[in-house]
């Protein structure tokens, strides 16, 4: 009885232990893109965005398609933009995950909900698709 309790707490940390290592592992590249937007990081964008990468979003009542290397090319290096951002949830299944990110971006007086999904590509998450909306809030 003991062999099996011990293994199933062995099996359990290496479960454990592995989830968490996903988990950073996402939160790394869902900050390089949080980061690197705020600080003027073109090269952390590129680093968390898959090369392929769009932005969906609604104008108008019509869906629009961003190019992602347009976005990424929008930020200048060192320009920093007074965006403050958090990840408000990660779910992942094998090498699959989707992100739920918050930007309060003040000079705007908006606050912008990202939804994010990511791949795990030779080892590597990297952000395939961002759809996201945005509220404003009063002064």
């Amino acid at each position: 009885m003991k062999k099996k309790i011990t293994l199933i707490l062995l099996f359990l940390s290496v479960l454990f232990s592995y989830s968490q290592s996903e988990i950073e592992a996402i939160n790394k590249v869902l900050y390089d893109y949080i980061e690197g937007t705020a600080n003027g990081e073109p090269d952390r964008l590129r680093e968390a965005f898959d090369e392929d990468f769009n932005l969906y979003f609604i104008r108008e009542d019509s869906l629009q398609v961003w190019s992602g290397k347009k976005y990424v090319d929008n930020v200048k290096q060192g320009q920093k933009s007074n965006r403050i951002g958090k990840v408000l949830s990660i779910d992942y299944e094998g090498n699959a995950a989707v992100a739920k990110i918050e930007i309060l971006m003040p000079a705007r007086k908006r606050i912008y909900t990202d939804y994010l999904m990511l791949l795990k590509i030779k080892d590597k998450w990297k952000i395939i698709h961002k759809s996201f909306t945005f509220k404003n809030y009063p002064e």
